[in-house]
């Protein structure tokens, strides 16, 4: 069997985004028995010249969206980066994951060759269909769902591996 676009497209990065979703729930379960402050929490950074917490999810959330509508030739839906909550942070995942499974396969297989052009730290960069999904999209969504993950542990959050990874 032959793995399609829309299932290394769609269907992962929907998985990841409500793997998530169920790792900041686990995070409001943590602020609210007082283990840490909110605004600590969504701020917090890895290092300095990294993004905070929040900015993480936001960017995650962004390239699934962003690689899925530049595949199936839509507009790629914007959302204001105003989240100050991890409710808040929770409907951005709701509404990414809403968009991505609305995509039918059709409108996404096939897409491996496609041409797609977009600016890359202020360069215009070409890259295929594959090479977008497999080369530029996916990881950053993992990379930054990854350093989400990891600012929770950082935390105290009790999360794990599985809580990232899920069921398959």
């Amino acid at each position: 069997m032959q793995i399609s676009m829309h299932q290394v497209s769609v269907v992962r990065m929907a998985k990841l985004l409500e793997n998530l979703s169920g790792l900041l729930a686990k995070a409001q379960a943590h602020v609210d028995a007082g283990h840490i402050d909110l605004a600590t929490l969504m701020n917090d950074r890895l290092v300095a010249d990294m993004y905070p917490f929040s900015k993480q999810v936001q960017i995650a959330c962004d390239k699934a969206r962003s690689v899925v509508a530049r595949l199936a030739d839509l507009e790629v839906p914007g959302y204001v980066d105003d989240e100050t909550t991890l409710a808040q942070l929770q409907q951005r995942i709701a509404r990414s994951v809403a968009f991505l499974r609305s995509v039918p396969p059709e409108r996404i297989d096939g897409t491996e060759d496609k041409v797609v052009e977009l600016p890359v730290t202020g360069q215009l960069t070409r890259y295929s269909g594959m090479q977008l999904l497999l080369g530029h999209s996916l990881p950053n969504v993992y990379f930054h769902a990854v350093t989400a993950y990891n600012l929770l542990r950082r935390n105290g959050v009790p999360v794990g591996k599985r809580d990232f990874l899920g069921e398959p």
